[in-house]
């Protein structure tokens, strides 16, 4: 009876996952429902708490109040997009920010709350 004895150990593989879309659609709200609750009952509060958790001024997204194109929604939209590497253009994003402010300012807190713990494989085979 001949016996083997292994040399190499397997090594874990640890692989990443990260995307080049949003991890959530515009109307994915109830995906995270406290987070919903507050941006469609106390939308300014909501509003400057995700600017908060973006690292930008709590007071920025009150700006929004005067003009017809939120200003602060779709300029944060894009800085999560270009922080994030998502995909998408400056138009689609007014177009969110104009149609649906609170959708968008759920998305970008959905998405920074995704993108804060990405999600991580490993498989443990031999190579």
């Amino acid at each position: 009876m001949s016996t083997s004895m292994a040399t190499t150990q397997p090594r874990p593989v640890i692989q990443t996952m990260t995307s080049n879309g949003w991890t959530s659609g515009i109307c994915d709200c109830f995906q995270d429902l406290p987070q919903c609750c507050l941006a469609f009952w106390c939308p300014p509060c909501f509003a400057c708490k995700t600017s908060y958790e973006a690292g930008e001024c709590v007071c920025l997204p009150l700006l929004d109040a005067f003009g017809l194109i939120p200003p602060m929604t779709t300029s944060l939209r894009v800085s999560i997009r270009h922080r994030y590497g998502i995909e998408g253009t400056v138009c689609k994003d007014c177009v969110y920010a104009c149609c649906c402010g609170p959708c968008t300012w759920c998305q970008i807190a959905r998405e920074m709350k995704a993108r804060a713990h990405p999600i991580t494989f490993i498989n443990m085979t031999s190579r």
